[in-house]
């Protein structure tokens, strides 16, 4: 347990020293990194996947379908990493890796015989420099909503910020990888409103991926998916008269999975070989995975923290056969968006037939305030206080009270932290994980 006051002193820093100073500062530890480790981005392909929503999901799948031509690939995303056979879950509660990190990852990459690597690329990274010095081959946009507002000012710098990922790789020369060049892609998802900032970028190839979008773009090549059949157990459609099946849940899969075919198509795999791949994907750790330790009901943890994603998610568990719907979540405190807290109340209350409130990184923000304006949201969507509304600031007691709770057929949804390994609230910084805790609470109940 450590005791820490990250956001305070943060917000001091910030008052004490320019923007421009603490810019420098980034890039200063960014160009450090880059040459204490060699530019290991120049030996290697890079995949960067930038986006709100999916980008988590969406490499791991490109991973999967990369992995399936016989190749060596890396991986950085919020949930886990790779390189070549060696997986572990992201402990660092950060979902673009510090400078220095990034930099190391990337040479042990190299080492370990990589031939691509596919790094979850965020806005705040960007913001942040950590992005500095990396030649990026490929850029992938998935969606965009407004989430981070508070940290970039508008959701225009929002924007802008992942937008620079997209502007490098006109900056960086193209690589020769065994003799080969690298041809620079843009991969946009075209049913985003946002799709044309992103592709109008300068690149060697342009893709476009979605279901709903019924245009042609010049010199663009489309993965377009069609007769869709979402299921509990998986969705099915069809690319260019070949059916894919994948035990991925939910639309938004589909548009995860489309992103991954149009990279796998940009080097050089076939739709089936693509369609081969995503058919051995079971799911993704802390996205909608679910726990089982024998009881008569479900518990499902995932990511989702924003409107969005609550909306999407609720819209996928709708498909499910369940009874009732308990739903332990919270939302994160510091610098946070706060605008969205009584949005996540609303959204859980209209959904879910019990709504449980608690902690969820509230950091040195009190937690019973953070609730407290949650609980505004969830009473506007119908929801009574201590009644099918409950607050719980203690998280591990709140998975408890929703086990205990659920009966046969009922659906325990945890929500918010997914696989994240530690939970910073009241200035301490304590390991947790959402998957093992609920698996500790289950053991207990069922033992009773």
């Amino acid at each position: 347990m450590i005791n820490f006051n990250y956001n305070t002193m943060k917000s001091l820093i910030k008052k004490i020293i320019s923007k421009k100073l603490i810019n420098r500062y980034h890039e200063f530890w960014a160009v450090s990194a880059n040459y204490i480790y060699g530019f290991p981005s120049k030996e290697l392909i890079v995949i960067g996947v930038t986006g709100t929503n999916g980008k988590t999901t969406t490499c791991n799948l490109i991973h999967q379908i990369l992995s399936a031509g016989n190749n060596k690939v890396g991986l950085m995303t919020t949930a886990n990493f790779k390189i070549a056979d060696k997986e572990w879950i992201n402990d660092t509660h950060m979902t673009m890796q510090g400078r220095t990190k990034l930099q190391k990852m990337l040479r042990d990459m190299v080492k370990a015989g990589c031939k691509y690597v596919v790094i979850e690329t965020s806005s705040e990274g960007i913001m942040q420099s950590r992005n500095w010095g990396i030649n990026y081959d490929v850029a992938v946009f998935t969606n965009l909503t407004p989430e981070h507002i508070e940290a970039h000012g508008s959701f225009e710098n929002y924007k802008k910020a992942k937008g620079q990922l997209f502007a490098s790789l006109s900056k960086f020369p193209k690589k020769k990888i065994n003799g080969k060049e690298i041809a620079k892609a843009i991969i946009v998802n075209l049913d985003d409103s946002n799709w044309e900032y992103f592709y109008n970028f300068s690149a060697d190839e342009k893709y476009g991926y979605g279901i709903e979008f019924n245009r042609q773009l010049a010199n663009t090549k489309l993965v377009l998916a069609g007769g869709i059949n979402l299921q509990a157990n998986g969705s099915s459609y069809i690319i260019q008269n070949i059916d894919f099946k994948t035990k991925l849940l939910g639309k938004f899969n589909v548009y995860n999975a489309l992103a991954g075919i149009c990279v796998g198509l940009h080097f050089g795999l076939s739709l089936n070989q693509c369609q081969n791949a995503l058919a051995q994907v079971s799911g993704v750790p802390g996205r909608m995975e679910v726990i089982d330790e024998g009881q008569n009901f479900a518990v499902m943890v995932d990511y989702a923290h924003d409107p969005v994603a609550f909306g999407i998610l609720f819209d996928t568990i709708k498909m499910f056969p369940k009874n009732r719907v308990i739903h332990v979540f919270g939302s994160a405190g510091g610098v946070r968006d706060h605008a969205k807290r009584p949005k996540l109340g609303k959204l859980s209350a209209q959904n879910a037939d019990i709504s449980i409130l608690t902690d969820e990184d509230s950091y040195d923000e009190p937690t019973e305030k953070i609730l407290n304006e949650i609980a505004v949201g969830a009473i506007e969507g119908g929801k009574t206080d201590k009644v099918d509304l409950i607050k719980e600031p203690d998280r591990r007691l709140a998975i408890k009270k929703a086990c205990l709770m659920a009966q046969e057929g009922d659906l325990v949804l945890i929500t918010g932290k997914g696989t994240e390994q530690s939970i910073k609230s009241n200035n301490k910084i304590m390991p947790w994980d959402d998957r093992l805790v609920a698996r500790e609470v289950l053991k207990e109940v069922l033992n009773r």
